[in-house]
């Protein structure tokens, strides 16, 4: 696409959103806090899946002094299930310092506010642009898509050393005049018509000025480089009964699941038995001896870089004092209680069982 036809492609573009944008809540608020909210949950997650989430998050902490205030287990809780748990922890201790050191508002300053924990390239151009129409091109999977098709870029979108490509694709491309329905334009446009497959082409509102299409190419974009397989691991889990009581561990706060509770257990090291690996690493993690060790059921769960299968078993507790060796906390707790405690989704696979 020559520069001289960037207008006409802004002017339909926008055209084509105004009409035919879908209705999500955050589309409803001009509260930077709601907006930026809603952009952290959308990260590398289905809008469908979001929207639920974001409107219980809102309700439970409606601005930033409260989410600020709130335990981070009651972050974690409410975000149970939604993954990616470091977004929320990021999301709660940039509240803190919005508090605690930006009087309370959410910086109308890309500078400032990509500072703040967890806040990247994309986020930042997104908040600032929707919430404050300041004139930053947001880059995401959709938009990169887009672009690849528009111009024909064999960068691949899952290279890191392409970023700076597309950035400056977006940069040039943007309506400066209104940034943030732009950004939000282009995102809806690679989730709704440039779909990763089969996108349809035919309806899209700025074919006249895809590359990609006119020369009957879509097909080929956008380029993607060659990944490793996803590797599985086999994990065994002990759920540790002490008469009415379970036993839970909760994890650091830094790194997978982060902050969350789940059964003491680890990974099965080749040639041992699941059983075998449930008692060594009941031992090892919280320092207690089991018995009467039962089979429970196997759940699989797939996360972004690697798949796990779980062999649950159920025991009882036999000795010992609690030494943590990993976790950061552990408790005894009675069944009825694990719901008040932010799970990993896999845990959640297999609490009916119990």
């Amino acid at each position: 696409m020559l520069k001289k036809h960037h207008q006409d492609f802004r002017d339909e573009l926008l055209n084509w959103f105004k009409n035919y944008q879908r209705e999500m809540p955050w589309r409803n608020t001009d509260n930077p806090y709601h907006i930026w909210v809603s952009e952290v949950m959308l990260q590398q997650t289905q809008v469908i899946k979001v929207v639920d989430y974001y409107n219980r998050f809102i309700a439970r902490f409606p601005d930033v002094q409260r989410l600020a205030a709130a335990p981070l287990q009651d972050v974690l809780k409410v975000w149970e299930g939604l993954g990616y748990y470091a977004r929320a922890r990021n999301l709660h201790k940039a509240a803190q310092v919005i508090v605690n050191e930006l009087e309370g508002e959410v910086p109308l300053d890309y500078a400032t506010f990509r500072k703040l924990p967890g806040v990247g390239d994309y986020s930042a151009a997104a908040v600032q642009s929707i919430a404050f129409n300041e004139p930053y091109a947001a880059v995401d999977g959709n938009i990169k898509r887009v672009l690849a098709r528009l111009f024909l870029m064999d960068a691949p979108v899952n290279d890191a050393k392409s970023a700076k490509l597309f950035q400056q694709r977006a940069d040039e491309l943007l309506d400066s005049t209104a940034p943030g329905l732009f950004n939000q334009a282009m995102m809806e446009l690679g989730a709704t018509v440039c779909r990763p497959q089969s996108p349809t082409c035919l309806i899209c509102p700025v074919n006249a000025f895809c590359e990609a299409f006119q020369t009957a190419r879509q097909d080929e974009f956008p380029q993607r480089r060659e990944t490793k397989p996803v590797p599985e691991h086999h994990i065994a889990v002990g759920v540790i009964y002490r008469g009415e009581e379970v036993l839970i561990t909760q994890r650091q706060l830094d790194g997978l699941l982060g902050g969350l509770w789940e059964f003491p257990g680890g990974q099965v090291a080749e040639g041992e038995t699941a059983e075998t690996a449930c008692v060594r690493h009941i031992v090892e993690v919280v320092n207690l001896s089991v018995n009467d060790i039962k089979y429970l059921t196997r759940v699989r769960h797939a996360f972004t870089h690697f798949k796990i299968v779980v062999d649950v078993f159920t025991c009882d507790y036999q000795s010992g004092e609690v030494i943590l060796n990993g976790p950061r906390d552990a408790k005894w707790i009675e069944v009825g209680a694990l719901g008040d405690y932010p799970l990993p989704r896999a845990t959640h696979k297999f609490l009916d069982k119990l």
